[in-house]
């Protein structure tokens, strides 16, 4: 008696709300590594999460949208912004994490998409901008709190200190294609850190001239 065959295989059901989210999320972050922007499918999202491909279109319009969630959950989850009440270590601590993770697969993946043609895409420089203006809701507060300690000065732009700290980081990589190591992060953590007890990272520094 031949054995009766189970059939093709089916998206294995993971449950909803925030586990159905979290499951679409990695499975991107996954599909994008593997196959990089330009071989990203829903429909592959979609198998490797075990959900319907139509799961996914409820909650994200395109894929646009949802490579930027996932790269956005990434970051906070594994690019927190440090708050130990020392604000050269948090500088540090965030430069270091920061080159670890471009140095990293899934980093990798996200810079390639970031340096490709798909940069031109109008969502996509959207979800570059959404990016970062995430960075800098969660470093406000981080900021605010080392002015109020004294070891900024009173007016430190967030925005400005953290591009400060990724510019040179982001130059070797997309630029002069050199090596980011933990010393390029403690150099650029030291260069905003300078630039801001100079005042230079000031709101005030960073106004359009009349």
């Amino acid at each position: 008696m031949q054995p009766v065959s189970a059939g093709p295989s089916r998206p294995r059901p993971v449950g909803r709300g925030a586990k159905v989210h979290r499951a679409v999320l990695a499975a991107t972050l996954a599909e994008l590594t593997e196959t990089g922007y330009a071989g990203l499918t829903v429909e592959n999202i979609a198998k490797r999460a075990g959900v319907h491909k139509t799961t996914i279109y409820r909650r994200w319009q395109d894929r646009e949208r949802l490579v930027t969630d996932a790269v956005i959950d990434l970051a906070a989850s594994t690019l927190p912004i440090p708050d130990s009440h020392d604000i050269d270590a948090d500088l540090r601590a965030f430069g270091r994490g920061l080159v670890g993770w471009l140095n990293s697969p899934t980093g990798q993946a996200v810079l390639a998409v970031l340096a490709s043609d798909a940069a031109r895409l109008p969502q996509v420089a959207k979800a570059k901008q959404r990016l970062f203006n995430d960075r800098i809701g969660r470093a406000a507060p981080v900021v605010q709190a080392a002015v109020d300690r004294g070891q900024l000065p009173v007016g430190t732009d967030p925005a400005a200190l953290l591009k400060t700290l990724i510019a040179p980081i982001y130059l070797r990589l997309l630029v002069t294609a050199e090596p980011v190591t933990e010393t390029t992060a403690d150099t650029a953590a030291q260069v905003a850190l300078t630039a801001a007890r100079a005042g230079l990272l000031t709101g005030a520094a960073h106004q359009p001239a009349p």
